[in-house]
């Protein structure tokens, strides 16, 4: 399985990477969603790369112009709430492609030692044959796409598969290696950080990019 490390490489996306991450410029939830929102831009140009294409003719007002299309139907797969932005950048590439939506979150233990992964709401197109982009900014322990995976399967079996995060755990890279099909699945990601703390959070990350981009929750 190919995993592409965008932080290998310099690019204005590490720019992108360290506002979100800084402190002092995270408070911004504007700058924040925005940023996500512009890395998730960078990442379908990448991709885009890999589509196969094909080759149609374009009738201009002086002439007919023979140009490469991307020829693969898109699936944009999502979680909620903090993938919205990530989702947003994707959107503005492939706005024809077809939406898939899936509420997951954490349900703690009463003393907050552990927690589950809980799905709620689930909306998606048949992904049958199609090309699925699954998108999720954080990569932690894995759990939240495992489940979110499994739970698209039953709209269908997908032709490739591009997981894109913005920030990942060496674990959670380690985690969706194992989830998806090796043959036919990219992983894409702004940075991978090395450690997880007691609470599955990623270390150093960037904190909580639901609550970044739209409040704490109650």
């Amino acid at each position: 399985m190919t995993v592409n490390n965008f932080s290998n490489n310099n690019s204005i996306l590490n720019r992108f990477i360290s506002e979100l991450r800084d402190v002092h410029i995270q408070g911004d939830k504007f700058r924040f969603r925005k940023n996500i929102e512009r890395i998730g831009e960078v990442m379908s140009y990448e991709i885009s790369k890999t589509l196969k294409y094909k080759t149609i003719d374009v009738q201009t007002p002086l002439g007919v112009k023979s140009v490469s299309v991307p020829d693969e139907q898109i699936v944009l797969a999502t979680i909620l709430r903090a993938g919205l932005p990530f989702h947003q950048g994707f959107l503005s590439y492939f706005d024809n492609a077809e939406n898939a939506f899936i509420s997951a979150s954490r349900v703690y233990s009463a003393d907050h030692s552990a927690f589950d992964i809980e799905l709620g709401y689930l909306s998606s197109p048949s992904i049958e044959g199609k090309t699925l982009l699954f998108i999720d900014p954080m990569l932690a322990t894995g759990s939240s796409i495992d489940l979110g995976y499994q739970a698209l399967l039953q709209y269908g079996n997908p032709l490739k598969i591009h997981l894109a995060c913005v920030i990942a755990a060496r674990q959670g890279i380690e985690a969706a290696c194992k989830i998806f099909p090796e043959s036919k699945t990219t992983i894409w990601v702004g940075d991978i950080d090395p450690d997880l703390n007691d609470k599955a959070y990623i270390v150093p990350g960037l904190g909580d990019a639901g609550d970044l981009s739209f409040g704490e929750k109650i």
